[in-house]
């Protein structure tokens, strides 16, 4: 029996910009449920994670924004995220800022001995404290995942690193700080910017990707950041990057990992109804989710 389990993490406190907190909800109005009940035998939706309205705070010695908090809600997630696994369910995290990845990959990770990570997203997400130009943990979520960071997000779940560097891949990469280069240099991360999209073409990076992943790992996640697509395709994030893969493209990739059966889980984060236009962006994540997860034209 196939089954699905969604569960929304609405949560803003690893960035400035409000609204992305309403991300799950634009997913939710944008048909999400109603397009993959047809995909599974049994599709549960578990509601939202309850963040409440937490007042700003900056960590005081590390200068982490909503530090506490963060680790807090992560670890609720991660607990769900794993009871979902345990029931035989395929997991599906609705975001939320990309610091949820932390909660998601938590609760995922412990299931496999070998968890491969597909990063589809215009930043690199590889700060730390040390390294981060605004504090802001949106931008730490593999970096922690990779045991790197403050012990209170690496530490969650009860186990550190969740993944190994030779076990990612980063897809539409095109905005890196400093630290985040010497650190995919330092750990050989696979990555495949903009330039190698362009220049070997989806179906290629796509091949590669799959290929590399399953070679050595027993499961892998899909972090997909909608301001990964160009902002002509999805204008409601927070923090878009021109220059960006298309929609065409990104429907490519996820029917490619959809053929390949190497996904097992999910989340889709960076909604920003806020800053949409007409629930373009939270429509383009549904139409994503549901090629990743098997719909087909024919």
């Amino acid at each position: 029996m196939r089954k699905l389990s969604i569960i929304g993490m609405p949560m803003d406190l690893g960035q400035m910009r409000r609204g992305v907190d309403m991300g799950p909800s634009a997913i939710r109005y944008a048909g999400i449920y109603e397009k993959l009940k047809m995909l599974f035998d049994k599709i549960h939706d578990m509601g939202d994670i309850q963040i409440g309205r937490p007042e700003t705070k900056v960590d005081a010695e590390s200068n982490l924004r909503n530090l506490e908090l963060v680790a807090e809600k992560s670890e609720l997630l991660a607990r769900e995220v794993d009871k979902i696994i345990e029931t035989g369910a395929f997991p599906l995290v609705l975001g939320g800022d990309h610091s949820i990845a932390i909660g998601t990959l938590a609760g995922v990770s412990k299931h496999y001995k070998n968890l491969g990570v597909i990063w589809y997203d215009a930043h690199g997400d590889l700060n730390t404290a040390e390294t981060s130009p605004s504090g802001n943990i949106h931008g730490m979520p593999l970096a922690v995942s990779l045991g790197l960071g403050h012990e209170l997000l690496t530490g969650i779940g009860g186990f550190s690193p969740k993944v190994k560097p030779e076990n990612i891949v980063l897809i539409g990469i095109r905005a890196l700080d400093q630290g985040e280069k010497d650190l995919i240099r330092k750990l050989g991360i696979k990555v495949y910017t903009m330039h190698e999209v362009d220049r070997l073409g989806m179906t290629r990076v796509m091949e590669e990707t799959i290929s590399h992943l399953k070679e050595r790992t027993d499961g892998v996640h899909l972090s997909l950041d909608l301001d990964g697509l160009d902002p002509v395709d999805a204008p409601g994030v927070g923090t878009p990057v021109t220059g960006g893969i298309s929609y065409r493209e990104s429907h490519l990739a996820m029917e490619m990992l959809a053929e390949s059966g190497i996904v097992t889980s999910a989340e889709f984060v960076e909604v920003n109804p806020i800053l949409d236009e007409k629930n373009k962006t939270a429509m383009a994540a549904v139409a994503l989710m549901s090629s990743l997860l098997g719909d087909k034209l024919l």
